[in-house]
């Protein structure tokens, strides 16, 4: 017999339906949001390493298969394929091997970058290694986000690099990612597993991209400390000193934030200096000196002494002391200046007469060396 439904158990029914309803789509939402968290598949190890080359950053995500007692059985082999191989899955019908475990081991530079001198545009890539029985090539995929090379499509290489590999003596249990060799430019990016490395260099333009760095930095209000970092870097690197130069003017004279004070006016002056342009340093600092503190003006009697310009250093250390005459601070300047003229006898004099002012046991300690230095008749710059 059929039953009718009361209006009010309907009722019941919906507000019951709908709170089902509701309670299904949010364990979805939870279950989106809070995903179960598992081991790598297979007991691999997942791994990410990173280096800087210059303002370059270099970052490797893998995951680490195990050699697992496989030793002679893991190239030219299912584990680690030689050639293009059709892997029976996936979309790929002619794969490269993973270079990994897993899903894409990618690579990323956040600059263009050279590999054994074939260009690289910055970038996120997929990277596969084409093995062979001596020779293997790299590949650099626009595909990053792919499972293993199932999904491997040449059509999306940015990159082929051939390579040769190396046999080594000793087994390395977990596949493993490292960088070698760093220069100033270049640094060596190695992948070795069981008994075989397989490496390559990255090669990047570091001066060249600074530089560029700095200036799309200055391209916004800057304080003039920002300049004087950049005008450093050009002086230690010997790079650029045409454009430090403008920096420099920027930093003491520009309407927005530039400072002429003793550290704008000393950066340009060392600028210049290395642009072989002494007496415009020299006269620049002229109108420096007034604005430095002591401890300013006898670093800067030091770096003329780094110069070899021992005399200007000597007018630098006296203004210093005369300002100053009881300070150990220009008591040491005055010693240095004669020390680096020779004329040690002089120097230990000064020293001599700072014992007095040397208060705590490292100025004591760092006195008392000098002046046994300058005892032997030793430079003590």
């Amino acid at each position: 017999m059929n039953r009718t439904i009361p209006s009010g158990e309907k009722s019941g029914i919906s507000i019951f339906l709908l709170v089902l309803i509701l309670a299904l789509r949010s364990g979805a939402l939870v279950a989106q949001i809070m995903p179960l968290t598992l081991e790598p598949d297979g007991g691999n190890k997942k791994a990410s390493v990173s280096e800087q080359l210059g303002i370059v950053e270099i970052e490797i995500n893998y995951n680490r298969p195990g050699v697992k007692g496989r030793e002679g059985k893991i190239w030219g082999t299912n584990v680690a394929h030689y050639g293009f191989k059709d892997l029976g899955h996936g979309t790929g019908y002619a794969a490269p091997w993973r270079a990994g475990a897993n899903e894409n081991t990618t690579i990323s530079f956040s600059h263009p970058v050279r590999i054994n001198d074939l260009n690289l545009p910055a970038g996120k890539y997929g990277f596969f290694i084409c093995l062979g029985q001596q020779n293997d090539t790299l590949i650099f995929s626009k595909v990053n986000n792919s499972w293993g090379s199932f999904y491997y499509d040449s059509s999306f290489d940015a990159l082929r690099v051939p390579v040769s590999h190396e046999n080594m003596d000793s087994s390395v249990e977990w596949l493993n990612y490292e960088f070698e060799k760093q220069s100033d430019s270049t640094v060596d990016i190695a992948l070795t597993w069981e008994k075989r490395k397989i490496s390559f260099t990255v090669r990047a333009d570091t001066k060249a991209l600074q530089m560029e760095a700095f200036e799309s930095g200055f391209r916004t209000t800057r304080p003039y400390y920002d300049f004087l970092s950049a005008i450093y870097w050009c002086v230690r690197n010997d790079y650029g000193l045409d454009k430090a130069l403008e920096w420099a003017d920027r930093a003491i004279y520009f309407r927005v934030m530039g400072e002429k004070n003793f550290r704008t006016l000393q950066a340009k002056a060392i600028v210049l200096y290395k642009l072989d342009r002494a007496n415009e340093a020299l006269n620049l600092m002229k109108e420096a000196l007034p604005m430095g503190t002591m401890q300013e003006v006898h670093f800067y009697g030091r770096q003329l002494i780094g110069y070899g310009m021992n005399e200007n250093a000597l007018e630098i250390f006296k203004f210093n002391y005369d300002r100053y005459p009881n300070e150990l601070y220009t008591h040491v300047g005055m010693a240095r200046a004669y020390s680096a003229a020779g004329n040690y006898k002089k120097a230990l004099d000064y020293l001599n007469k700072a014992r007095p002012l040397a208060a705590s046991d490292f100025d004591k300690t760092d006195l008392y060396s000098k002046i046994d230095t300058l005892s032997k008749n030793m430079d003590i710059n």
